[in-house]
């Protein structure tokens, strides 16, 4: 059983859009802090300061070191998948805020988007939301398709307080 201070620090891992990134980055790839580094458009210290974070708190792995182009010892890192099962506290903020920076530069035609309204009963809520992640979650556990393209996925739902 995981102590209050794991907890703690799994939830503050996962407080950083930018350790969010890392992730979705080392989910189907390992990657070495130098392409964490290069792809963020980050200083190789800031982000080794975050891999190694995301690697304390289980959310990485490393694997097998490798050498890179000049000889130099790199180690990749790989998504565990833990951080699907994790719960974020007050993740609304920080969740959107990593979509907004996972989106930025893109088309509009690269970004699928829908938006619908209901009114609904808690039960009926309920059973909505859980429906809709089942079916996330179904995706979420299946292998990686070999000639597949990544794609990432953001659900927001929230309460309408101003239509009645």
């Amino acid at each position: 059983m995981e102590s209050d201070e794991d907890l703690q620090a799994r939830g503050r891992a996962l407080s950083s859009p930018v350790r969010l990134r890392i992730l979705r980055l080392c989910l189907h790839r390992p990657r070495t802090n130098k392409e964490i580094a290069q792809t963020l458009e980050l200083n190789p210290a800031t982000s080794l300061h975050h891999v190694r974070t995301l690697l304390s708190t289980g959310f990485l792995a490393a694997d097998d070191a490798r050498s890179g182009n000049r000889g130099a010892k790199e180690i990749p890192y790989r998504a565990t998948g833990l951080s699907w099962t994790s719960r974020i506290p007050n993740a609304a903020p920080v969740l959107v805020e990593t979509f907004l920076q996972e989106i930025e530069g893109l088309q509009p035609s690269e970004i699928d988007v829908w938006r619908l309204g209901v009114k609904l009963n808690d039960a009926h809520r309920d059973e909505m939301m859980g429906r809709i992640r089942e079916v996330l979650e179904d995706y979420a556990r299946r292998e990686p398709d070999a000639d597949g393209t990544a794609t990432s996925i953001m659900l927001a739902h929230h309460l309408d307080r101003t239509a009645g």
